[in-house]
């Protein structure tokens, strides 16, 4: 069953406002490898555990449709509200249970989904739902971003993130193991295709202020755990290391801009013609 974790609809604004999508260089590795193993026309994509809709957006101008599904009502509002392209819908259902016919997919896509899904069962249903060539596209990120700013020593930066992130560990939910690239790694070996491939590491690099980087952070299910267990603890925790990183960089303000570095691991396969 999916882990259901970001539901409510202040979480669900806090997705589209902050959540980082996949850079164009990244998503376009994805658009060829499809166009290498299946080749065109790019008919039907369908990104599962969609949120808010970032990356479903991604994919509407290369497909002639495509569905965003995710669990959570409050999600999929947000994502409708911003879904202008025609050829774009959302359906509410459970990554392990799609609506779609068998081989009639050409590219199933789960952008920082996959690690709360039941992984084996998600496996299944996209061969399924897949067609003969179809692809599989799984990418995420990995928490531990760096920060630049000019005239600033990032390693300082940093060390102050990385307060942020240790004081988080402990509220890290269990069905994430260790280290979510761990379960990646482990899907990209359990999945029987020829024609895969595994990239660990491929850094993207965005411009946003100070206050997206605190807003994206706090976006994560960790800190919105620590959130629910004790409010004034969270909000001061982040109020604290916000403080901490402008007083390095010398900035008045929240909204001055930094540069936030993301470590990507992408996951890609290629259904094999069946019998």
């Amino acid at each position: 069953m999916t882990y259901r974790l970001f539901e409510g609809k202040g979480h669900a604004a806090s997705y589209w406002k902050y959540r980082i999508s996949p850079s164009d260089h990244l998503i376009q590795q994805v658009f060829d490898f499809l166009e290498k193993h299946k080749g065109r026309p790019f008919e039907l994509a369908v990104d599962v555990g969609c949120g808010s809709g970032q990356g479903t957006l991604l994919l509407a101008k290369h497909f002639a449709s495509v569905v965003g599904t995710d669990v959570s009502p409050a999600q999929l509002e947000v994502a409708l509200q911003h879904a202008k392209e025609p050829n774009i819908t959302y359906r509410q259902c459970l990554a392990e249970e799609l609506p779609f016919a068998d081989s009639s997919v050409d590219l199933v896509t789960a952008m920082s989904a996959f690690h709360w899904f039941d992984r084996p069962l998600f496996l299944q249903e996209a061969h399924r739902v897949l067609k003969p060539h179809g692809c599989l596209a799984m990418l995420n990120y990995t928490v531990d971003m760096e920060l630049s700013y000019p005239d600033c020593c990032s390693c300082t930066l940093n060390q102050i993130c990385k307060e942020f992130y240790a004081a988080l560990q402990p509220y890290r939910s269990p069905h994430l193991g260790v280290s979510s690239i761990q379960l990646y790694r482990e899907a990209y070996e359990s999945i029987p295709y020829p024609d895969k491939d595994w990239q660990e590491c491929v850094w993207d690099r965005k411009r946003m202020p100070l206050s997206s980087y605190m807003g994206l952070v706090e976006s994560f299910s960790s800190y919105q755990a620590l959130l629910r267990d004790d409010p004034q603890r969270a909000t001061t925790l982040s109020q604290d290391i916000c403080h901490k990183l402008m007083s390095e960089m010398k900035a008045t303000s929240a909204d001055t801009e930094v540069v936030v570095a993301v470590k990507y691991f992408l996951l890609l396969a290629c259904k094999p013609q069946e019998a």
